[in-house]
């Protein structure tokens, strides 16, 4: 199983994490997006909350959750007319992501079709379920064959935001050769420079959820990734199924964990705080790069600035590695991103402080 999945990218950075760590200061780790600030204390007491209740959880989840979800998604992003039987808590957002193909019964002749630059556990997801992951150019249809079109705005890694025509015509295209769209919307709440838009909208679905699966994650937006709280939505059909077989299966977010997500659902305000953060984060680190000689090219939303020196991506790793600083190259993304690297906006604000002084030089 294992030897037709790729290394797991990280491994690769072992030597430049070694050359971070021994800079005087401290490493300072943009690599990946992992939430370094506090849960809120009201989501710690709603995990607590239902400690002591022994039964098994369901895998539907609470009404209470589903209802949440429902509510945050219309007040968050305009998101009408869901049904909270049509969600479904995952363990996480990577968890669904990665077993998808597999639950959606892909298998080998089956296309997944991703984007040129894209999460990696999306082609893991492929390849897992047997399936042949296809990278597409922006505007580029899926091929025949293709059972699964991953759209992802704003980006991992790079930040880029497609506005509701550009959704739309992905959807149409998708639909065209009967694939299964999954909207990875984890960033949908970390806009800076430009608003996206949820495939769940109208204006992207053309008032039909058919085909269509929307995959969030509270791991940025409530600093939960240590909880594992995602959740699916979109077409009852497709969520019904999904559910069917992860009932099966036993894939079950946790009891106290449930409640977590409804209090996070619930509240705007620790959202918001959380949101100013990181945008506080990015002003320090943005024109630190730009000012260091680095383009940033996209990043209009979500955790990452896409960052390039016009060089191998390597060599600019490797050049920040000298600094203290550790980044992801972007070929961990796909091949074309050869020339840029990721820089995470998940330091603290000490952490991305030091990095900025060590840009200057």
């Amino acid at each position: 199983m294992t030897k037709r999945l790729p290394d797991f990218p990280w491994d690769s950075l072992a030597d430049h994490a070694a050359k971070a760590r021994a800079h005087p200061g401290g490493v300072v780790d943009l690599s990946i997006g992992t939430p370094v600030d506090e849960v809120p204390d009201l989501i710690q007491r709603a995990l607590a909350s239902v400690a002591d209740q022994p039964g098994y959880p369901t895998t539907h989840g609470t009404p209470e959750l589903r209802g949440s979800v429902v509510g945050a998604l219309a007040r968050r992003h305009g998101v009408t007319g869901l049904d909270p039987e049509d969600v479904l808590p995952t363990i996480g957002s990577k968890e669904l992501v990665a077993w998808l193909p597999t639950l959606l019964g892909l298998g080998p002749g089956d296309v997944v079709a991703i984007p040129a630059l894209a999460y990696p556990t999306y082609e893991v997801g492929a390849k897992l379920a047997g399936a042949t992951p296809v990278r597409l150019a922006d505007g580029e249809p899926p091929p025949e064959g293709t059972r699964l079109v991953w759209l992802n705005s704003p980006s991992n890694p790079t930040g880029r935001v497609q506005d509701a025509a550009t959704l739309a015509q992905a959807v149409r295209d998708a639909r065209d050769v009967g694939a299964v769209v999954a909207s990875d919307e984890c960033y949908l709440a970390l806009p800076w420079e430009a608003e996206p838009v949820s495939v769940l909208r109208p204006e992207v679905n053309g008032g039909a959820l058919d085909g269509l699966l929307a995959v969030h994650s509270l791991s940025k937006t409530s600093s939960l990734a240590g909880y594992r709280a995602g959740f699916v939505t979109g077409d009852p059909a497709l969520v019904a199924a999904l559910l069917e077989v992860r009932k099966h299966a036993g894939m079950i977010v946790p009891r106290p964990v449930q409640a977590a997500m409804t209090a996070a659902l619930d509240d705007d305000a620790h959202v918001a705080a959380q949101r100013e953060r990181y945008r506080a984060r990015r002003e320090v680190l943005l024109p630190a790069l730009k000012s260091a000689g680095f383009s940033v090219d996209h990043s209009e939303a979500g955790l990452y600035l896409w960052s390039t020196r016009d060089e191998d991506a390597w060599d600019t790793v490797g050049w920040l590695a000298e600094r203290g600083i550790l980044a992801a190259p972007g070929t961990f993304y796909g091949p074309t991103g050869d020339r840029h690297v990721r820089i995470a906006l998940t330091a603290t604000d000490e952490r991305v402080a030091r990095a900025a002084e060590r840009l200057a030089g």
